[in-house]
């Protein structure tokens, strides 16, 4: 079974959309999960609403600590063997959840599977496709792109048995620690087909902590201060590297990596 997850608050504006983007998808062997953190603008009805209609809409609806810990609620109710992470402002490109399900089938498990992801601006202007196909530890922290999408991967729930849950105390960072931390750990294949949309507007968490407040960048040096503690010399060494433009030939990266 695949197990998506979609935290919530007071996302009224968003739900009703959210809920019939999976829907549309019309796959089997699903779960849609909706992790509410105690809205107060009629969400939970609208929910309740698509619950009463379709059995695999399950919910909660209570205070949490933030969206690590809703998401940590959604992983602790879900049942199915492969996960994803759906906000309630974005969606899934038609058929991906079908064509990710057979995907599934032929990994090994804990494996992450990681696609491409639509960056919509406010008033529907494409900004860019982020392709990730780059996804060891030097390349996440070397890219001056973001991090791979939530909208864009899934994978095996085993996973967080090897890497841990999601940090509570973290309220913005968490997607990019756990690609950080899922890359060392999983089976990570790149899937060169757009996958999801990730809506980039005033008012959302992203835009505020990226265009407006500015702390998003201060936020990802902090998390590449920490990792690179952790990093061996050759891996720091590829780190920098990559970080100012340098290209790596194949052979030569690997005679690094064997020292």
């Amino acid at each position: 079974m695949l197990s998506i997850i979609t935290p919530v608050r007071n996302g009224k504006p968003f739900i009703r959309a959210c809920l019939q983007n999976v829907i549309d998808q019309k796959c089997d062997g699903i779960e849609h999960i909706i992790i509410d953190g105690g809205s107060t603008d009629g969400t939970v009805e609208v929910v309740m609403e698509y619950a009463g209609k379709y059995a695999y809409v399950r919910w909660i609806s209570e205070p949490d600590s933030g969206q690590s810990d809703a998401m940590n609620k959604g992983l602790a109710m879900a049942r199915g063997s492969i996960v994803s992470f759906l906000n309630v402002d974005d969606d899934y490109e038609p058929g991906v959840l079908a064509r990710v399900s057979e995907l599934f089938r032929h990994l090994p498990e804990p494996s992450l599977l990681v696609g491409n992801c639509n960056i919509w601006l406010d008033g529907g202007v494409l900004s860019e496709v982020n392709c990730p196909s780059r996804l060891t530890v030097t390349d996440i922290l070397a890219s001056r792109k973001g991090p791979a999408n939530p909208c864009a991967y899934f994978y095996h729930k085993s996973l967080h048995e090897a890497i841990g849950l999601y940090d509570t105390e973290d309220h913005y960072t968490m997607d990019y620690q756990f690609i950080l931390r899922a890359v060392q750990v999983a089976n990570v294949q790149y899937v060169n087909e757009t996958w999801g949309n990730f809506h980039l507007y005033p008012g959302c968490k992203t835009y505020e902590s990226c265009i407006v407040t500015k702390q998003a960048a201060f936020r990802k040096d902090r998390i590449i201060r920490k990792y690179l503690g952790t990093l061996s010399f050759q891996k720091k060494t590829l780190y920098y590297l990559k970080r100012f433009g340098f290209r790596i030939k194949p052979k030569l990266k690997r005679l690094m990596m064997s020292h």
